[in-house]
């Protein structure tokens, strides 16, 4: 009876567990025609353009297999991946967006007149007489209002025209930038505070019309991939070339994910048609869209593109001495130094030393290791110890020219340099897949303390994108910076801001000083709470007599180094925090 029993159970059993299998085939051939096997997500994985990616470390996921779908219309406008921000981030952002908030700018029409854009030959700048008359003396408050019109003549009865205004004497050396104040009405104003003698000459550019703002802000709402980006994938003898972008527009052809993982940032690229999405070797800058844009005629050097403005007087004025009975000089929410004798003098923070020889900058960097994450502009900074430090020697990495990484070693000092540059979008020549790494998880990756410095510049590459795309690489490496500082507070981390340009009619469509302006911006807002230092780049380069360069020439790079050793070997009795 009971083997009975015991034959029928397990009679049953078996029939159970057939059962079981022949319906879990089932249901996996109907899954297999719409999803992968669950995949680790640490792999690249295969989207279609409509795939929502929700980034959660550590976690196992399913990735909708590629499909040929139907995208809808209002899609086309919207293509732009942005990662997802917490309630805190998203009231930041916001926080930051009106901020930066850009005043008004006229609308545009095609084919579009000059007759009613703000044209510099026919504005005018006016330096306000001193209050009872008198003399200007050193501490004196300059004031100079700017009166735009257009090319006709007419007064402007708008605001939003982008202008720069600086103090100089070539013959000193001595220059200093100042703010621009928009009163909505087609006027202008600037404020100085006169801080050395002789004479002080008033500079004022117009950068770019209030019209021209209006059409970068539509290049970078419908055109954010007017630079695009490509990598190559490789598999053996085989090899295929697709477009890639944060802002990749939808097609149907299907999208290669690689979000990173930790900090969220998205990156996609088209999926190659014979190779899989796990090839892929390399990134590089893939080139410019070209006519995105018909208003070529409101980005013209020499006409309404950094053009100067003239005054309606004298341009200048002679500085006395200080007067006797006068207080000390304040310079509130000023500017942040100034050039006198071709030297940068920071106004309040720490005391700028002049590290005028290599011994002098091998003392202070003894026994310290410098970390330099970021783009071009901080890579000269790497070159700059590079070529001024005899002992410093570089150690041949066998990495590309603009992208390193770079490490350069004095063995008998015991100082270590390196260089790396930021994740995409980078438009370097070509970065192999293995060295695009993200500053936030660099950083992530320091041990840091009292002779660890790391250095940070990212500005530049993000100019074509949405603000929002830089608001949330600042925020994940201001996470990282946090972290940072929580676990090693003697770590000492500077900052290097944005800083003008030359422009030509591509710089001006791509990196214009206004996209530059707004990310400068945004930068210091959102580290000012922190911990961290500045080197003024904007105002190192916007106060000194050379012209704009992306890459700052020499005196100017001197400088920005000598405010870098300043922080990180300070004269005693100044303070070290900006």
């Amino acid at each position: 009876m009971k083997v009975e029993v015991y034959k029928r159970l397990t009679y049953g059993c078996i029939v159970l567990l057939l059962a079981a299998i022949i319906f879990m085939t089932h249901i996996r051939d109907i899954l297999e025609s719409n999803v992968t096997d669950s995949i680790d997500i640490r792999r690249a994985s295969i989207a279609t353009p409509s795939t929502k990616f929700q980034n959660k470390v550590g976690n196992t996921i399913r990735i909708l297999r590629a499909t040929t779908v139907t995208l809808p219309a209002n899609m086309q406008d919207e293509f732009c991946k942005l990662k997802s921000l917490s309630p805190k981030e998203a009231h930041e952002e916001n926080l930051l967006l009106e901020s930066i908030a850009w005043p008004p700018t006229p609308p545009l029409s095609s084919p579009h007149s000059l007759n009613n854009t703000s044209d510099p030959a026919h504005s005018s700048f006016t330096i306000i007489p001193k209050r009872e008359g008198g003399q200007w003396h050193v501490g004196d408050k300059l004031e100079v209002l700017i009166k735009m019109s257009d090319s006709q003549g007419n007064p402007k009865s708008s605001g939003g025209d982008v202008l720069f205004a600086h103090l100089c004497n070539s013959t000193l050396g001595a220059g200093m930038a100042g703010q621009v104040k928009d009163y909505l009405n087609g006027s202008y104003s600037a404020a100085f505070t006169l801080l050395w003698e002789g004479s002080v000459q008033v500079k004022v550019t117009l950068v770019h019309p209030s019209e021209a703002v209006t059409e970068l802000r539509r290049l970078n709402r419908e055109h954010p991939d007017r630079i695009f980006f490509k990598s190559q994938f490789r598999s053996g003898p085989v090899s295929e070339t697709t477009t890639c972008n944060v802002c990749l527009r939808p097609t149907q052809q299907p999208v290669c994910n690689y979000t990173d993982l930790h900090t969220g940032e998205p990156w996609f690229c088209y999926k190659p048609k014979e190779l899989s999405c796990d090839d892929r070797i390399n990134n590089f800058n893939g080139g410019y869209q070209e006519k995105v844009s018909t208003m070529e005629k409101l980005f013209k050097s020499g006409v309404n593109m950094k053009v100067s403005i003239p005054a309606s007087g004298p341009p200048s004025v002679i500085v006395l001495p200080r007067q006797k009975d006068a207080n000390n000089t304040s310079v509130e929410s000023g500017p942040s130094g100034y050039y006198y004798q071709g030297v940068w003098r920071a106004l309040g923070g720490t005391t700028v030393h002049q590290f005028n020889t290599s011994s002098a900058i091998t003392r202070c960097l003894k026994g310290k290791v410098v970390h330099m994450y970021g783009d071009s502009t901080i890579r000269q900074w790497f070159e700059y110890f590079n070529a001024t430090l005899p002992d410093l020697k570089e150690f041949n990495l066998h990495s590309a020219k603009q992208s390193g990484p770079f490490m350069a070693l004095d063995y008998d000092n015991n100082i270590m340099v390196t260089y790396r540059c930021h994740g995409p979008p980078i438009r370097f020549s070509s970065v192999p897949t293995s060295e695009l790494r993200y500053i936030a998880n660099e950083l992530d990756k320091v041990t840091g303390g009292s002779n660890t410095i790391v250095i940070l510049g990212i500005w530049s590459h993000f100019s074509t994108f949405p603000i929002e795309v830089y608001i949330r690489r600042l925020q994940g490496i201001r996470r990282a910076v946090v972290k940072l500082l929580s676990r090693a507070p003697s770590t000492l981390v500077v900052i290097r801001t944005a800083n003008p340009k030359a422009l030509t009619l591509y710089e001006a469509l791509t990196n214009s000083d206004w996209y530059s302006l707004q990310r400068d911006k945004v930068l210091r807002t959102m580290f000012k709470e922190l911990n961290v230092h500045l080197v003024d780049a904007w105002e190192m380069v916007m106060a000194h007599n050379l012209p704009h360069n992306l890459h700052p020439q020499p005196p100017i790079i001197k400088n920005m180094i000598n405010v870098l050793l300043s922080y990180i070997c300070p004269k005693k009795g100044s303070c070290k925090k900006v």
